[in-house]
């Protein structure tokens, strides 16, 4: 009886010591929680008020809250007296194999949020990069998707994004438009210059500061080139390098200018 005795007030002071123990677990759990919510959403406006990309600002807010949970739930684990040293080395090493599996993934990963960070580009530029070509349709952690002149849609690696070289023609709010001209050589280089300069005053496209550049660059085989610098504004840039050519061809034609192309003659001799 005496053993019976002493066997349940065993048990009643272990249920009692684990009864404690369970509840201080859930309150470090409960009390826990709370705070890294409050954390992660403290960093998330902190973010926000400092003009933070979206993306990155969930990504980030999340990323503190998961990290301090599993602070939390590790510090709830060792007061119900739980060894936690061999389930952190599982973790470690699970992670580490779950890293070397991911290592693409984990590249893309990481060259997302440096382009996020840094903004090289943003939704609707125009870039080449990745060997594609084509406005930015959505810039994602992993994957970033460009629509092609073409309108399909390619989604590229952002490692590769990162890893190389990316051209962004819509960065700056005026572009270069640079044109060849080629007229003969018996045509007056100054007549040709002033009618190019006529038609591009007749465009109010082009500006005119910085002042449009024409030049003889080159001493051709059959035609002494003209290189016609404008400048334009961004969203206007493809549309006059288009409508350039054909409104100095129309006045050349007009004017009796000669636009040369190669010419061959060929004699024919018979024989007796």
């Amino acid at each position: 009886m005496d053993n019976l005795s002493g066997w349940i007030a065993t048990l009643q002071e272990m249920v009692t010591e684990f009864g404690l123990s369970l509840l201080a677990a859930l309150v470090i759990f409960i009390v826990g929680r709370w705070i890294a919510q409050f954390i992660g959403r403290t960093t998330k406006g902190m973010m926000v008020k400092q003009g933070v990309d979206p993306t990155l600002v969930n990504f980030t807010a999340n990323l503190v809250y998961y990290v301090l949970l599993a602070f939390v739930l590790i510090a709830a684990l060792n007061r119900l007296g739980i060894q936690t040293a061999s389930f952190i080395a599982v973790l470690g090493a699970a992670g580490l194999a779950i890293g070397l599996a991911l290592q693409g993934s984990l590249s893309n990963f990481a060259a997302g949020v440096l382009m996020i960070i840094f903004r090289p580009f943003k939704v609707g530029d125009f870039i080449e990069g990745g060997d594609t070509l084509g406005s930015v349709e959505e810039i994602h952690l992993f994957t970033t998707s460009i629509i092609t002149p073409d309108n399909a849609r390619v989604v590229v690696p952002n490692s590769k994004l990162v890893e190389g070289n990316v051209t962004n023609f819509t960065a700056k709010p005026t572009r270069r438009v640079e044109t060849i001209i080629g007229i003969s050589y018996s045509d007056d280089i100054e007549q040709a210059r002033q009618v190019i300069l006529a038609e591009i005053a007749k465009d109010s496209r082009i500006l005119t500061d910085p002042a449009p550049t024409i030049g003889v660059v080159d001493l051709a085989d059959s035609s002494v080139d003209l290189r016609v610098w404008v400048w334009t504004k961004t969203p206007d840039f493809l549309a006059v390098t288009m409508a350039l050519p054909e409104r100095v061809k129309t006045r050349f034609d007009a004017e009796g200018i000669n636009i040369p192309f190669p010419q061959r003659d060929v004699h024919m001799f018979q024989q007796n």
